[in-house]
């Protein structure tokens, strides 16, 4: 099962390399991980995306809890919560069909267009990690030229709070 763990830790060098070490020590995969300084320079907020039972989510979130850094630690998908990943995605644009293609995407996926040049458009789409996927899958393969995406990010709903 996918599990998406979000932790604060402390914002120091070597701290990202401790938790990703865990990970491939123990031949866990990361399939998504982001990671940036929160309201308080002292520590940052880290989202990992990863698959496995509840056996082996237990183990990790047990293994990352004793490791120095790590202040607090949730796993998001143990209640509500809200997902939200970005991508740039840059597709060539050389003919009028192309553009006119690409523009009808953009409107239907509440994308925005970023960039635009003769031969290029670079198109922003922010939402679910299936709302992403549909778009590329929308594009014409032969008109992509790049591909960049940040990574779930997370944060519970309601009450619940990933917090000091």
């Amino acid at each position: 099962m996918r599990h998406i763990i979000s932790l604060l830790l402390e914002n120091e060098a070597g701290a990202l390399s401790r938790v990703s070490g865990l990970f491939s020590a123990r031949g866990y995969n990361i399939e998504s991980l982001s990671v940036a300084p929160t309201d308080d320079p002292s520590l940052s907020r880290m989202t990992i995306v990863t698959v496995g039972t509840d056996g082996i989510i237990e183990q990790i979130t047990k293994q990352l809890n004793k490791l120095v850094e790590v202040v607090k630690l949730i796993d998001l998908t143990e209640g509500s919560h809200i997902e939200r990943e970005m991508m740039l995605i840059k597709v060539s644009a050389t003919s009028r069909t192309v553009c006119d293609d690409i523009m009808r995407l953009v409107k239907i996926f509440r994308a925005r267009v970023l960039d635009v040049s003769d031969k290029t458009y670079t198109v922003e789409v922010t939402g679910t990690v299936q709302k992403l996927d549909a778009f590329i899958d929308a594009v014409d393969k032969a008109c992509i030229l790049e591909v960049v995406r940040s990574g779930v990010n997370g944060i519970a709903r309601g009450d619940r709070a990933l917090s000091l």
